[in-house]
């Protein structure tokens, strides 16, 4: 009978410790075993290469580390309450996630009641449960960090993206914390890992680069998630390196080293979809939900801006015959003199982000004129969360923005002195620009819609005093 040499069994004591057996006993026991196996299939004639690639495949990938965790779960109690415990839990947090999932969508009662259990089972019970068994069946000190990081990692973006859903505080704080340790300490550790691997040395670029695209695109999908800037960047980055670079090396290196599709393969080729596919339907999503929310909004302004427009001027109107008219047509006339400079001011703003730099774009199909004046189409803009024309015209220190401070303190001027001295601070609490415009260099930019916003309701406040001093006149 064949005997395999000290090489040889050093080599096969090498692969099987690569498995993390812990058990000293079954260790030996597994090397002896497959030792036999190899040598009675080499006395069909093969040497030891092909005789140990064929036990390989006849045992399978993951046999070995089977083999231990039946061991375990038969001789160690606390590992089999710990395993049953990550299985029942995995089970029913993720059941009942999908089906507050469903009820959420459906808008069914008792959604918010499954989806926060689902949450709170995944990210409190199934994870350190997962964690405990993952350090009993390796106890490799090396992976240690790789473990915790995906612990921490996987409870902060379950507990992030539940309190996004249901609307508490403290998601933003929570979902960033689960991007630290995702992108900061789970995806370098794992790279670690499959770095030190020397079967595998040709392959660590591919690593590197598969990490580094993880990265991009984890980040950019949540500063999409935070509304931040440049999470396009980062996912149109990700996207290139993991689909047109990691992935196409990776597929090329497998196809000179294996004959056949490998179960690796295919759950590659399924990570990378489950990344990609709800990553890129989420985005979708949330660019959607948050333009329409914005288009929402400016919809019922400008449906709040032409009634009082329209009331107002039927009111002027109305009064043609009575002996005020003149004074209500003089602050008619001021009341529109203001509004047009506003409504330029936005014009100005939307043409220069429709533009290029330097030169602004006339943009008619954006901008429509009615009987009340500028109408805006939001939904066919281009660049509505631009940051730079709040930063050109709206920030304290821009020409335009001082000119409509002026414009809006001589306006509050003018209406106070057609009516009681007492309701000045009144008229200057509705009109008082700081309340709508920024007034300081904010945290973070501050988009187009946003600036367009305010001035919209700006303008709707400068109606709703016009209507108040009218009536007072018209009351004399």
């Amino acid at each position: 009978m064949p005997e395999l040499s000290l090489q040889n069994i050093d080599q096969i004591s090498r692969d099987i410790g690569r498995q993390e057996i812990t058990f000293s006993h079954l260790l030996d026991d597994l090397i002896d075993h497959i030792c036999c196996d190899v040598e009675y299939e080499m006395q069909s004639g093969l040497d030891f290469t092909s005789a140990y690639r064929k036990v390989k495949q006849k045992m399978g990938a993951r046999r070995l580390k089977e083999i231990q965790e039946e061991t375990l779960y038969a001789v160690d109690t606390k590992y089999r309450h710990m395993k049953n415990t990550m299985k029942i839990s995995g089970i029913a947090g993720t059941v009942l996630l999908g089906f507050g999932a469903l009820f959420k969508i459906q808008h069914w009662p008792l959604a918010g009641t499954m989806t926060t259990l689902g949450g709170v089972i995944l990210a409190l019970v199934f994870l350190p449960s997962a964690l405990g068994v993952l350090w009993k069946e390796t106890h490799n000190r090396k992976r240690l960090l790789l473990f915790i990081s995906a612990f921490f990692g996987g409870g902060f973006f379950i507990l992030g993206t539940l309190f996004k859903i249901q609307h508490w505080p403290g998601a933003g704080i929570i979902l960033t914390l689960a991007a630290i340790s995702g992108g900061l300490f789970f995806i370098p550790a794992l790279l670690i890992s499959r770095v030190r691997d020397q079967e595998n040395k040709a392959k660590r670029p591919i690593y590197v680069l598969g990490a580094v695209g993880v990265i991009f695109y984890v980040a950019g999908l949540f500063f999409k998630i935070q509304h931040w800037p440049l999470a396009g960047t980062f996912l149109v980055l990700g996207v290139i390196l993991l689909c047109f670079l990691a992935f196409p090396w990776y597929t090329w290196f497998t196809w000179k080293e294996e004959n056949h599709i490998s179960v690796k393969f295919l759950y590659l080729i399924i990570g990378i979809l489950l990344i990609m596919v709800p990553g890129a339907l989420v985005s979708l999503n949330l660019q959607r939900s948050y333009e329409n929310g914005f288009y929402l909004n400016q919809a019922q302004e400008q449906a709040m801006y032409n009634y009082l427009y329209r009331n107002n001027t039927s009111l002027v109107t109305r009064n043609h015959d009575s002996l005020s008219y003149p004074e209500m047509e003089q602050l008619h006339l001021r009341t529109m003199e203001l509004l047009n400079y506003i409504s330029d001011v936005q014009i100005k703003m939307i043409q220069e982000s429709e533009g290029k730099p330097g030169e602004p774009a006339v943009s008619a199909d954006k901008i429509k004129q009615t009987d009340t004046g500028v109408e805006i189409q939001y939904g066919l803009l281009s660049k509505p969360f631009h940051p730079a024309p709040v930063n050109d015209f709206l920030m304290p220190e821009c020409t335009i923005r001082k000119n409509i401070d002026a414009i809006v303190n001589d306006y509050i001027d003018y209406v106070t002195s057609l009516s009681n001295g007492e309701d000045l601070k009144k008229f200057a609490g509705i009109l008082a620009t700081a309340n709508y415009l920024p007034s300081g260099l904010p945290d973070r930019p501050t988009s187009m819609m946003t600036g367009l916003h305010s001035l919209e309701f700006l303008k709707t406040c400068v109606l709703t005093v016009e209507t108040d001093v009218l009536r007072s006149i018209a009351n004399r």
